[in-house]
């Protein structure tokens, strides 16, 4: 078998921006909403048997905690705020497993149940459906990839290197330098893509990388500078890696069959009438 596992936020995100507003029986914008059942709908139709969807049910998680510069929900739309929970709800009723994420994060819901998938034999291959450059670090050879359906790409080690310069294992590493605008926060001074992917494929973590760039062996320019930069800003490396790495103890399911679709619940045809998509319930494939 081969399981589906869903970044909901980044679909929710991704359809709101990308599809027509559509409001619901009591007037509220319902068009991101829609258009992510939609989107599982067609997985499901194209022969996907087992998903599992992570969300952000509240945008802050430990890091906050941790970091006072990491992303916050300020600055979200309120209309597409409104549809966050409803969203959970809506999964539900299509009889899809989602794991509403509180103190931890979306990622690493998808980092916990994308570990515990490839731990059961009877899984051929795990697909982590979004383009997030964070859940690169969950890549194993063939069997966990990642999988961009909105441009039909999927990412396995092998895609991994070629994107990053780096294997999977050094993608918190890489981020702790290049920084993530999207966490908030901003790596390394001096360091960027180039220059951290061509380190890291040499020495793998910030530990190993010699503190005096004489040692170095790789041909870099502004070496002294990048050298001197990461000894400068040691510890906030160290915490963006930290911010970077994806937990992945959260107990996700027990047995990987309780991810199955098994068909939607009684109340979906009703949800979907009320969203003004009535047809959606026929979209579904039979059980």
């Amino acid at each position: 078998m081969n399981v589906h596992l869903v970044d909901g936020t980044y679909e929710l995100f991704r359809h709101y921006y990308a599809v027509p507003s559509r409001v619901d029986a009591d007037g509220e914008e319902v068009g991101g909403l829609v258009g992510v059942l939609n989107s599982v709908a067609l997985m499901l139709r194209e022969g996907a048997t087992h998903i599992g969807v992570a969300t952000d049910h509240v945008v802050e998680s430990f890091r906050n905690q941790l970091y006072d510069g990491y992303k916050t929900g300020e600055g979200i739309e309120p209309a597409l705020w409104r549809q966050f929970h409803p969203l959970e709800g809506a999964l539900r009723a299509m009889g899809v497993v989602v794991w509403a994420m509180q103190e931890q994060e979306a990622d690493d819901g998808l980092a916990a149940a994308a570990a515990r998938a490839a731990a059961d034999k009877r899984v051929d291959r795990v697909f982590i459906c979004t383009p997030d450059k964070d859940l690169a670090q969950c890549v194993r050879g063939k069997r966990i990839v990642q999988l961009d359906r909105r441009r039909g790409v999927i990412r396995d080690e092998d895609g991994v290197r070629a994107k990053f310069g780096v294997g999977p294992e050094s993608i918190p590493d890489y981020l702790a330098l290049v920084g993530d605008s999207a966490d908030g926060f901003p790596g390394v001074p001096r360091w960027g893509e180039k220059g951290a992917s061509a380190v890291l494929a040499r020495y793998d973590h910030l530990e190993s990388i010699p503190h005096d760039h004489s040692q170095w062996e790789v041909p870099i320019r502004g070496a002294a500078a990048l050298a001197k930069a990461l000894r400068d800003h040691w510890q906030d490396a160290l915490l963006f890696r930290d911010l970077a790495t994806l937990r992945t103890d959260h107990p996700v399911f027990g047995n990987v069959g309780q991810l199955r679709w098994t068909g939607p619940t009684d109340e979906f045809p009703a949800l979907c009438a009320h969203l003004g998509v009535p047809d959606l319930k026929n979209s579904l494939p039979s059980v």
